[in-house]
């Protein structure tokens, strides 16, 4: 069994964990026999699969019924994003990180957005709610929302002063006890490579369409997460092909 140390030692900035979402137990067991080091499921996958919408559209209780099916297929670490904590209340949302951690999970994601209105959450604030999950045990992945969305970046999220807002929450992030630091958006490989010499945790970065893994690792990210994309091929894949069975 792995500890949350063996997991954090996955985090190198010299040879990054790639996580290639998934999104039930069937494609864990699919990414686990590829030889993947971990697993780590995307919220909007988990939920699409199921029939619910992104942005806690999935009940909690059915998000942990997933993560046990999935822990009990593979004999990997497990992280799941865990969303913005499926709570309001900082208890509320320690009970539900000891739930995900009973349930199988040895990481999580925890974005510091605003679900009601896509704002963000104030750093200390967002960094109370990351201390109460930390403290259950679990790896805390301190995702910032500050490059996605036209609400928060704008029509340009490569801008070096959302890098520099970031690398604020970075440090506030860190103190209350993340272990990671994922930036979704940022696409720059200057801006990447200047937040990841900034920032003394590890850096996570989401991989989009034109990046290239190898070169991501050079610029000094730790871990490289590709989000909601396998998923969304998948379905692409699986519609053509009953398109073509159908005619």
């Amino acid at each position: 069994m792995k500890t949350i140390d063996d997991f954090a030692a996955l985090h190198r900035a010299d040879d990054p964990l790639v996580l290639f979402n998934v999104w039930d137990a069937g494609s864990a067991a699919a990414v686990a026999e590829a030889g993947t080091k971990a697993i780590a499921t995307g919220s909007l996958s988990l939920a699409g699969a199921q029939g619910y919408d992104d942005g806690e559209g999935m009940p909690f209780a059915a998000v942990l019924e997933s993560v046990r099916r999935i822990a009990a297929t593979i004999d990997l670490p497990l992280t799941v994003d865990f969303e913005t904590g499926y709570a309001e209340d900082e208890r509320e949302i320690a009970r539900n990180a000891a739930a995900l951690l009973h349930a199988g999970a040895i990481g999580c994601n925890l974005e510091d957005r605003l679900l009601d209105s896509a704002a963000l959450r104030e750093p200390d604030a967002q960094a109370r709610r990351i201390a109460a999950v930390a403290a259950q045990g679990l790896f805390v992945n301190a995702r910032t929302d500050i490059f996605l969305g036209p609400l928060l970046a704008g029509a340009n999220p490569d801008r070096g002063e959302l890098v520099e807002k970031a690398i604020d929450r970075a440090a506030v992030y860190r103190e209350a006890g993340a272990g990671c630091f994922f930036v979704p958006g940022l696409r720059d490989p200057d801006l990447i490579a200047a937040l990841c010499e900034a920032e003394s945790s590890p850096v996570n970065v989401m991989w989009l369409d034109g990046m290239d893994g190898a070169r991501l690792a050079r610029l000094g990210a730790a871990r490289i997460s590709y989000g909601p994309a396998p998923w969304q091929r998948a379905m692409t894949r699986l519609t053509e092909a009953a398109r073509a069975a159908m005619n």
